[in-house]
């Protein structure tokens, strides 16, 4: 977090916080208010927790320092805002005009939130209690307060209303208890991802919470496209809004996205154990680049795309749905200019330094500040302090451990008493260490569960000798960097927890293990035997890092890796949504029809094990259906083998089949299987064979699929890093050797490797069926429909280019993303939508078809709507 400030014109981002009274301080803008979006600069930003007050006390935006709560942007003042939102812009968008602003979605980082409490006015009433069945805010009051913010920022802050129940008749918003929508996200998310897992707990209120979690990042959403204009940017800060992304790209795919994850990401070890886990990469996923704190985060993150959803990842990204996302990481940083301002400019910081030198005479001061959280490591530092105390008796008397444990801003809701545990365990070790190595006049620990004042917490980072942190989980901690900006004079050494997320930035600290309790303990005496010099030089390499790595420096370095990284993101190369329409009209002007499927990820999704993609009931109906009608010729054309299209296509006969990517064909109302490499010299597959088993044999989870033809290495159920690197291995043997001596070659599939003669392909295919349906003069097809996900079915996308057919008349849809490069002219996001398309041609009119219909009959078909299809 930003540190606290007495600067007037640092106001919180969000002036107000929930009061149960609507009319409660009418002079400031203390009314009633939901999670909003704060805008600076057009802007948005969300402080969640800004709903709430943690002190009960009022808040006066005038004299009030931030309370635990910040959002995650609080580090600038509104003129440093947009001063520096102008600079970021400048330098990383180019081109981009001052209209095209940037349109930020952010959600408050968990970052050390404690520095100050909420301060007491006596001049000010208590709020009242929140009424027991919510308090109800009219549209007067709503635009009271959007007039207010647009007032106070210059229309630059957004408001989202998160609310429970809507009274219609009297267009009020009826807002309970706001605390249910960060549920999810801190009782599920935060939890895990610091490696910390709850009991089993009822289904019921995991579901709720999951339902209140997906609808926060909805409303989110659609507020952003009210306001969202072509060519802004939309950046989204943390785990309250991973599903928020892939919101916004479902409905408008080309719109530019960052995100940016402010916590740790856990491995995929432990991030398997999230029951929603899919969704949430998946959420993530719809966003252009992702930012981490740090590398192991990001490759945490890579992994669980591979391991779970299946994509290749590489260092430098995940491939997924056909569109590249870039993963990089950014370590953030703090405001250092207005750290040190605050520190060193105020008197009252001076007399409190003063105050704190006197008490403490004598004696070298090792402080720590951390929130009251189990992954803070405050157990773990009394521990190694007092393993530190009995190793080494010379410093006894003379070394005090200064320990502030805030109450948590993150609230878990945990039911196994974890929180009061670690109350317990922190009570327990610092009495004990004080009634044994303690006196009548000396106490070694001095523990402080309580928010400091902004003064007093400046002065101890400022007077400490030591800044000792112990985490054993963390994201970005501010405190080891407002440290060393406070230890310019004292050159102070930072002990620091290597679990911690800053480690890897803040080299020259003194790294730590918090479970070795001998190492921290061995750390704590080295640096108090530390010479000056020693000292004077790791802190000015600490120093230089923090004042150079600043919060500006982020935003640049974030703001100017996303924008080259929307550079490729190249709309105009962008495959349009298939017009469903158009596609209806030329079907209905045809008299003869050609149809070409891919089976695998076009008409059934991908699975792991390919055995298991049989088709479902709705695919065999609606391809029975469109099969049926003597002007349509269809045809599935799938690498899988004849045997297994034989058992689940082959019960209809009207329909075309292909195995083998066109090793084979059976055409409609056969039985009989045409081998269209009979005379093919097939003695490479001997070859190919102990290759294969040799790979099998050291790659758990692989198998070989041997076909008439091919022959298939899969690799899907095997872990997906080493099946790849294994894969990649295979593959350069088999160029080196097989590929070399015979007319074979060897192709890349998902999660598997194929070798095939040369001239086998689906293009082949797709040029004689058109050929054989389009014999004699005029008798070509007058619809051609060809559907294909992988690169093997770009070679049918191919063959259909170049051939003779109008371009009207031909629809070449590949399956996936619109991003992906392609040969084909239109693109479906999934399986489902091809059904779906299929159903429309067949006179179905699901959800998705009721536009087309309308635009052709001029009529929408309520009577014709079939639910479920």
């Amino acid at each position: 977090m930003a540190p606290p400030t007495d600067d007037k014109t640092e106001r919180p981002q969000l002036e107000s916080r929930i009061s149960a009274h609507p009319a409660l301080h009418p002079d400031v803008t203390n009314v009633p208010v939901t999670p909003g979006v704060h805008l600076s600069g057009k802007t948005a930003y969300f402080d969640e927790k800004n709903t709430k007050n943690t002190n009960n006390l009022p808040f006066d935006p005038e004299t009030a320092t931030p309370g635990p709560s910040w959002s995650a942007n609080s580090y600038f003042s509104n003129q440093q805002r947009a001063d520096h939102a102008s600079a970021s812009t400048e330098q990383a968008a180019g081109a981009q005009s001052a209209k095209e602003a940037h349109v930020v979605a952010a959600t408050q980082a968990p970052m050390n939130k404690a520095a100050a409490p909420i301060p007491v006015d006596p001049k000010r009433p208590a709020q009242a209690a929140q009424a027991p069945n919510g308090f109800r805010i009219g549209p007067q009051d709503r635009a009271r307060l959007e007039k207010q913010l647009e007032r106070d920022h210059g229309g630059k802050i957004v408001p989202v209303w998160l609310v429970d129940e809507v009274d219609d008749g009297k267009d009020e918003y009826i807002l309970k208890n706001q605390s249910h929508w960060r549920t999810y996200a801190e009782h599920e998310l935060y939890t895990l991802f610091h490696y910390k897992q709850n009991e089993p707990a009822d289904g019921r209120a995991a579901r709720k919470s999951w339902a209140d979690y997906y609808r926060m990042n909805k409303l989110f959403a659609d507020r952003i496209l009210e306001i969202y204009n072509p060519g802004d940017i939309v950046m989204v800060h943390d785990f309250y809004l991973m599903l928020l992304p892939s919101l916004l790209r479902q409905r408008l795919p080309n719109i530019y996205i960052g995100f940016y994850l402010h916590i740790p990401f856990p491995s995929s070890e432990f991030y398997r154990c999230l029951s929603r886990r899919k969704e949430i990469l998946e959420g993530v996923l719809g966003a252009n680049m992702i930012g981490f704190q740090s590398y192991s985060y990001s490759r945490h993150f890579s992994s669980c795309c591979t391991r779970i959803l299946g994509f290749d990842s590489s260092s430098e990204g995940v491939d997924a749905y056909g569109a590249h996302v870039a993963v990089d990481v950014f370590p953030i940083g703090i405001n250092a200019v207005s750290t040190q301002r605050q520190a060193f400019g105020d008197p009252e910081i001076d007399e409190k330094l003063k105050g704190i030198r006197e008490m403490y005479a004598g004696k070298k001061l090792i402080v720590g500040r951390d929130r009251l959280d189990a992954v803070r490591g405050v157990v773990q530092k009394l521990q190694a302090f007092q393993l530190f105390l009995e190793k080494y008796p010379e410093w006894h008397g003379k070394v005090v451990l200064i320990q502030v444990t805030s109450p948590s801003g993150v609230h878990t809701d945990r039911s196994d008493g974890a929180q009061e545990k670690v109350v317990n365990k922190i009570s327990d070790l610092a009495a004990k260490i004080n009634g044994t190595y303690g006196t009548l006049d000396f106490t070694p620990v001095r523990h402080f569960p309580q928010y400091l004042s902004r003064e007093e917490y400046f002065a101890l980072l400022r007077i400490a000798d030591i800044g000792l942190i112990t985490s054993v989980r963390d994201g970005m901690n501010t405190t080891s960097m407002e440290y060393i900006i406070c230890q310019k004079d004292n050159h102070g050494p930072l002990i620091l927890s290597e679990f911690s997320g800053t480690s890897s930035s803040l080299g020259s600290a003194r790294h730590i293990n918090p479970w070795d309790m001998g190492g921290v303990a061995d750390a704590i005496h080295d640096a108090l035997n530390q010479s000056d010099e020693e000292r004077a030089k790791y802190h000015a390499e600490l120093y230089k890092h923090v004042v150079e790595n600043n919060v500006q420096a982020w935003t640049n370095n974030y703001l100017k890796s996303l924008m080259t990284n929307l550079a490729s993101f190249d709309q105009s190369f962008a495959t349009p949504a298939l017009d469903r329409a158009k596609l209806l009209f030329q079907y209905r002007q045809a008299t003869k029809r050609l149809f070409m499927f891919d089976y695998d990820g076009t008409l059934t999704p991908i699975v792991k094990d390919p055995s298991a993609a049989i088709p479902s009931d709705r695919v065999i109906r609606t391809l029975k259906t469109l099969a049926a009608d003597p002007t349509n010729a269809v045809w599935i054309i799938s690498g899988r083998d004849q045997a297994f299209l034989d058992e689940w296509m082959g019960h209809i006969p009207e329909l075309g089949l292909s195995a083998e990517h066109g090793s084979f064909m059976r055409h409609p109302r056969s039985q009989d299987w045409e081998n269209l490499t009979e005379t093919t010299d097939m003695s490479w597959q001997s070859e190919v064979l102990d290759v294969f088993q040799h790979y099998t044999e050291r790659t758990q989870g692989s198998f070989v699929e041997r076909k008439k033809i091919a022959l298939t290495w899969h690799y899907r159920r095997a872990d997906p890093e080493y099946g790849a690197f294994q894969a990649r291995e295979c593959q350069k043997q088999l160029e080196r050797t097989v590929a070399k001596k015979h007319d074979v070659e060897v192709m890349t599939g998902k999660a598997n490797l194929e070798v095939r003669p040369r001239f086998v392909n689906k293009g082949e295919i797709a040029k004689r069926l058109v050929q054989e349906y389009g014999e004699g003069t005029g008798n070509a097809p007058e619809f051609v429909l060809c559907m294909g996900d992988d690169f093997t079915d770009e070679d049918m996308f191919r063959s259909l280019r170049q051939s003779k057919l109008p371009t009207d008349h031909v629809f070449s849809v590949t399956v996936g993303a619109s991003s992906k490069q392609t040969l084909a002219s239109w693109h479906l996001v999934e399986p489902s939508d091809v059904i779906s398309v299929i159903s429309l041609l067949n006179g179905s009119a699901d959800a998705g078809n009721v536009g087309a219909i309308a635009v052709v009959d001029g009529t929408v078909p309520e009577s014709r709507l079939v639910a479920g299809q």
